[in-house]
């Protein structure tokens, strides 16, 4: 995943060079997209090579670039992660991450925007980002220890194809 810009500041801040912003307390919550892909009754999980979340199942996606559209950053991001290319269906839904430290400070906040599709060539190669891979069933998602909300995530996606 990638992000460009200086959180909590405007476009003048960013004329000269890109500076990566932060994720952990952020100024603004963070843009990211994902995408169901399905594949012969199976949807693509990443098992997260990093925290947060280090060791769960989640979807394919990431950060939102500058100047990107939504199509165009999972599109990115699914490539950068897996080597796919994939066909989006539609969009299904946005899903909000918010986590807040022991003072009950905002640590994290992302506002995904999740699709649902397929990739029907091909098997995804692993990232930097990735420690494995699985076609899961859709409907069980194999008992696979998961993100927050991503069964239901799925189970929307599923019901769009």
């Amino acid at each position: 995943m990638t992000s460009k810009g200086v959180a909590g500041q405007g476009a003048a801040a960013n004329s000269g060079a890109m500076t990566e912003a932060p994720r952990s307390y952020p100024a603004r919550p963070i843009l990211a997209a994902s995408i169901a892909l399905f594949r012969d009754g199976r949807v693509l999980l990443g098992e997260r090579a990093r925290a947060p979340g280090q060791g769960l199942f989640s979807l394919p996606g990431g950060v939102v670039e500058l100047g990107e559209n939504l199509e165009a950053a999972v599109r990115r991001e699914v490539h950068e992660e897996t080597g796919l290319e994939i066909e989006i269906a539609s969009f299904v839904r946005h899903h909000e991450v918010i986590a807040r430290d022991e003072a009950g400070i905002v640590q994290r906040h992302f506002v995904v925007a999740v699709f649902v599709g397929r990739s029907e060539q091909g098997e995804p190669r692993l990232s930097e980002e990735t420690l494995s891979f699985r076609w899961a069933d859709a409907v069980t998602l194999d008992g696979l220890p998961l993100t927050d909300g991503l069964a239901d995530i799925v189970a929307a996606a599923r019901r769009m194809l």
